[in-house]
């Protein structure tokens, strides 16, 4: 196996990480903004209250995202192990 089908390899496992958590940190990230200025204008500064809906909101997108994401990541594998027989065999 050569030094440019490793990098090959590994520069597509970082891609794959990228897209499949992607979903999941945008739906946090925006959970959290909306749960941050709900608490700024209400001025509840309740430490489990930014937490809480971060939680059920990345469930949820597990829920929606996750067939998707499985998809990818069974992708990748199939083709790791696809190269991996053609440089045994």
């Amino acid at each position: 196996m050569s030094g440019e089908m490793v990098i090959a390899i590994a520069e597509r496992g970082i891609w794959v990480i990228l897209l499949t958590s992607g979903p999941l940190l945008i739906v946090a990230l925006v959970t959290g903004l909306a749960v941050s200025i709900f608490q700024a204008t209400t001025q509840i500064q309740e430490q489990t209250l930014a937490f809480v809906p971060k939680i059920i909101a990345v469930l949820v997108g597990i829920v929606f995202f996750g067939p998707w994401m499985l998809s990818h990541v069974t992708t990748f594998a199939a083709d790791i192990f696809d190269n991996l027989v053609r440089y045994i065999g």
